[in-house]
C-alpha cells in the first residue's frame, strides 16, 4: 500500500467546502467517489484544512493510502476524467507512510480578492468581492503590519470554533491593486475558523475609514470579535499554498 499526495485546484461556488457532508457535495466526497470509480477501492481522503462553502483552492493538498498501482505521472489525468470540471488534480506523488497532509502542514497562504469597480465585472463577480467603493491601500497595508508576529486572534475567530487555543503567528500580510481588484495576501502557521475573512473585511473597514489603522493592536488586545470587521464572503477567498515539514 502506497500513501499518495494530491495537489488540487478547485471552484467552490457550486460546493459545500471540503469536508464530507451527508445532504450536500463536497470536494472530498468527489474526490473519493473519483478514487472508488477509479480503482474500485474505498479510501479516505485527508486535506490539508477545512474550506467553507463557495471559498476555492488555487493549490490544496491532500492524501490518500492505496493499493492501486496506477504511476503518480498518470493519476491526475486518470482522477480527472472521474472528477467534474470544477475540481481538477494538478500532481500526485508517492509520499512517506507517516505523511499527514493536516498535521504535517507548517505554513498556510490564502489569498483574498476584492473588486472595487462601480460595476461589477460578471466574470469576476464570481470569484471576489464586490464592494463598489473607495479603499484607502496605504490604510490597509499600514493596518495589516500590525498583524505580523504571533498574537491571541480570538477576535477575529466566528463563533463555534473548537479549538484549545487562540494564539497564531502571521509571517506576511500583503495588499496589492491591480486595477481594480485589491488582493489580500496572508500566511501564518495555522488560521481559525473564518479568521481570514473576517481578517478580509477588518481590512476593508480600515480602508473605507470605519476602523483606524493603528487601532489594530488594540482590537487584538481586547479579543472582542465586535470590535474587528465583517466577516468577507466566501467568494473571494482561496486557499493558495501550503508548506510542509521536509
Amino acid at each position: 500500500m502506497k500513501n499518495v499526495c494530491l495537489t488540487i485546484q478547485y471552484d467552490g461556488t457550486n460546493l459545500h467546502g471540503w469536508q464530507r457532508q451527508k445532504d450536500a457535495i463536497t470536494v472530498q466526497q468527489l474526490l473519493e467517489d473519483a478514487v472508488l470509480a477509479l480503482t474500485q477501492e474505498t479510501v479516505h481522503i485527508i486535506g490539508c484544512g477545512r474550506t467553507d462553502a463557495g471559498v476555492h483552492a488555487l493549490a490544496y493538498v491532500c492524501n490518500f493510502k492505496t493499493n492501486a498501482s496506477i504511476p503518480d505521472e498518470s493519476f491526475p489525468a486518470a482522477m480527472n476524467t472521474k472528477l467534474p470540471p470544477a475540481v481538477r488534480v494538478l500532481q500526485a506523488k508517492t509520499v512517506s507512510d507517516d505523511f499527514h497532509a493536516q498535521f504535517d502542514v507548517v505554513r498556510k497562504r490564502y489569498v483574498y480578492k476584492i473588486q472595487t469597480s462601480t460595476i461589477p465585472d460578471v466574470f469576476l463577480s464570481p470569484y471576489t468581492w464586490h464592494y463598489p467603493h473607495k479603499l484607502d491601500i496605504e490604510k490597509m497595508q499600514r493596518a495589516a503590519a500590525h498583524f505580523l508576529g504571533e498574537h491571541n486572534f480570538e477576535g477575529f475567530c466566528a463563533s463555534g470554533a473548537t479549538v484549545t487555543s487562540f494564539v497564531r503567528t502571521i509571517y506576511d500580510f500583503s495588499v496589492t491593486k491591480d486595477g481594480d481588484v485589491i488582493t489580500l495576501s496572508v500566511c501564518g502557521n495555522g488560521f481559525l475558523y473564518n479568521m481570514v475573512r473576517i481578517l478580509a473585511g477588518t481590512l476593508v473597514y480600515v480602508g473605507n475609514g470605519k476602523i483606524d489603522a493603528d487601532d489594530i493592536p488594540q482590537i487584538l488586545e481586547s479579543r472582542d470579535r465586535a470590535r474587528a470587521g465583517i466577516t468577507a464572503p466566501p467568494h473571494g477567498l482561496y486557499m493558495a499554498a501550503t508548506e510542509y515539514k521536509e
